[in-house]
């Protein structure tokens, strides 16, 4: 045999051999890693789903609200590369540690605790716990949530591993490849369709404009983050619609709105039907043209210049993604979540008297901005009930206390001491601690009153006020309101006073700097028109918005904000997309060339 061709199969051999060792030591020393998304468990007992933080940690949670009692466990079944020893970490937080948290939960595998109480003692911040190695037996588990307090405890996601140094990230970007990575998401995310206009956001706007849309033969998409629509009408929320729809200069206007309206069953009513959930749900699935797709979180946005082509949507229980295509989008998100997606320009917060020329206005420029209110009811019942302590909410005294059997409005936090959108959770957060705490004041200290009054709903969805407000063609001012400008392209009329809430003084007296109760000056105006041009971005070409998150001053807003107005925004905004889609022209493209068109369709012609 010649010896080149015999070295050179030694070494083949041989270099053969060191792959097949490769190979089988990668496999014998091989990782393994369980990831599991609390939100995604198959039970979920009585926790609940919020996705209101998803910003700020890239993902939902469950919470197990109870209003002091313990909820039911949720549960479900994971699967196992093997059975042996794992290391169990858990991501969660103490959200009120004063000095210990009231989150308490454990976490059982298959009938057994695993781990330490979670909850109680540690960080306000959302992090990674480890909980100690636990010995898998068995390749399904079944894996138990159990609450043990009913106030507020939460769950992100649990993280099982045998490799010994690994520590799962903290940091978002990494924890997000990693929960990519390890929940086999794929890069492409589902195709959601093609649609002529993508709306996202269920509130009333969003709502009354993927219908208006609807109907006037618009292939439609309706996007919500929650299972209901409504928003701040919803039964999760609980705010009741204000503003008038009679008082139009154009009746076509306010017909949706109407179909929408439950009546009137004030804020805060402990009865969650009163607020027409399933209602809502039949009158959009009635529309041949619009596709309702509930629970999906709009998070990502692709853009061709100045115009979205796509918008990326994630369950929020599921994690499943889908990807929606359009010619036309609407920001009804109440956050102008779209427009700051798209680079949309936007403000927040106050501008000065200087920049708007607002007698109304703040004498210098700040980021403060109205709050987000969770309201709460309480019930009598036939028997004395009786309420925990609470050493870790705020503390209330015979000299200061809010001497109520359920809220209204005034309870809000926000005045520019918290961000809406990026405090979300530590607003709702505060507002439990001081609903709570001043609740088990009352109970212990107001016997002959509450003695059988039981708390019967708190909501844990925040009704937010302001957040983002979009820049459009026209921005909105106090001068326009009290001035009854009416523009060309006046369109919705609004009736609500220029309601712009700030702390109560006595509550900033006891509680300066962590303000949860609110007051407000009306400031009456006659029914005056809203411009269409304030319903559509300046910046992003195919881009409208409807709802508190329209083009106008912050003192403006005080009265565009109520949801009877909004809606009427959502449905100028359907009529507007279907003219925009005849002439295949945008919304700017409307107003400039197709405006006598609009106003006719509002007109009823």
């Amino acid at each position: 045999m010649d010896h080149k061709k015999t070295f050179k199969l030694k070494m083949d051999m041989k270099r053969n051999l060191m792959i097949l060792f490769l190979f089988i030591t990668f496999h014998a020393t091989a990782q393994r890693y369980v990831y599991v998304e609390a939100e995604s468990f198959e039970n979920k007992g009585g926790w609940v789903v919020d996705q209101q933080s998803f910003v700020v940690i890239g993902s939902s949670y469950l919470m197990a609200h109870g209003m002091g009692k313990p909820v039911k466990d949720a549960s479900t079944t994971v699967t196992f590369p093997a059975k042996g020893k794992y290391r169990m970490w858990v991501r969660t937080k103490d959200w009120a540690p004063f000095p210990t948290g009231p989150g308490k939960f454990t976490i059982w595998l298959d009938g057994k605790q695993a781990g330490q109480v979670f909850g109680e003692s540690g960080d306000v911040a959302w992090k990674w716990y480890d909980a100690g190695m636990v010995d898998v037996q068995n390749e399904k588990v079944q894996i138990s949530l159990k609450d043990l307090t009913g106030f507020n405890g939460r769950c992100d996601a649990l993280f099982f591993t045998d490799a010994p140094k690994f520590t799962p990230p903290n940091k978002l970007e990494d924890l997000n490849a990693l929960r990519r990575k390890l929940l086999h998401q794929s890069a492409a995310p589902g195709d959601g369709g093609h649609y002529d206009l993508v709306v996202i956001g269920g509130g009333i706007a969003g709502t009354c404009a993927a219908i208006s849309a609807a109907r006037m033969g618009l292939k439609t998409a309706l996007i919500q983050d929650r299972p209901v629509l409504g928003g701040n009408n919803s039964s999760e929320v609980r705010v009741h619609l204000m503003g008038d729809v009679d008082k139009n200069h154009y009746p076509k206007l306010g017909r949706i709105v109407r179909e929408m309206d439950n009546g009137d069953p004030g804020n805060g009513n402990p009865d969650a039907k009163e607020y027409g959930d399933a209602r809502k749900i039949q009158i959009v699935k009635a529309e041949k043209n619009l596709s309702l797709f509930l629970n999906t979180h709009v998070y990502k946005l692709e853009k061709e210049k100045d115009k979205i082509i796509a918008v990326t949507g994630r369950d929020i229980s599921t994690n499943k993604e889908l990807r929606f295509t359009g010619t036309y989008f609407s920001d009804c998100t109440g956050d102008g979540t779209v427009g700051y997606l798209a680079g949309a320009d936007f403000r927040m917060g106050r501008e000065s008297k200087a920049e708007t020329g607002e007698s109304l206005a703040a004498e210098k420029s700040d980021s403060f901005t109205l709050g987000t209110s969770n309201l709460w009811s309480s019930v009598e019942r036939d028997t004395v009930s009786s309420f925990p302590e609470t050493p870790w909410a705020m503390q209330f005294s015979d000299e200061y206390h809010i001497d109520q059997t359920k809220s209204d409005w005034e309870w809000e936090t926000g005045f520019g001491n918290f961000n809406t959108i990026t405090d979300a959770e530590k607003i709702r957060d505060h507002n439990l601690r001081a609903i709570y705490g001043n609740w088990s004041y009352l109970k212990k200290s107001k016997a002959e009153k509450y003695g059988k009054q039981e708390l019967a709903w708190v909501a844990y969805i925040g009704g937010k006020r302001e957040s983002r407000r979009i820049i459009g063609d026209h921005i909105l001012t106090q001068m326009d309101i009290q001035e009854g400008k009416l523009y060309p392209d006046g369109s919705v009329t609004a009736t609500w006073t220029i309601d712009l809430h700030f702390p109560d003084a006595r509550n900033s007296k006891y509680f300066e700097g962590q303000e949860f109760f609110a007051s407000t000056k009306h400031i009456k105006v006659a029914p005056y028109t809203i411009p269409y041009r304030c319903l559509y971005s300046k910046n992003i070409s195919n881009l409208f918005m409807a709802g508190r998150n329209i083009s106008t001053t912050h003192v403006a807003f005080g009265s565009t904000r109520v949801m009877r107005t909004c809606g009427m925004m959502g449905e100028v905004v359907g009529f507007a997309a279907s003219v925009a889609k005849k002439y295949k022209t945008s919304p700017r493209g409307v107003y400039q060339q197709h405006l006598p068109e609009l106003m006719n369709i509002l007109k009823g012609e």
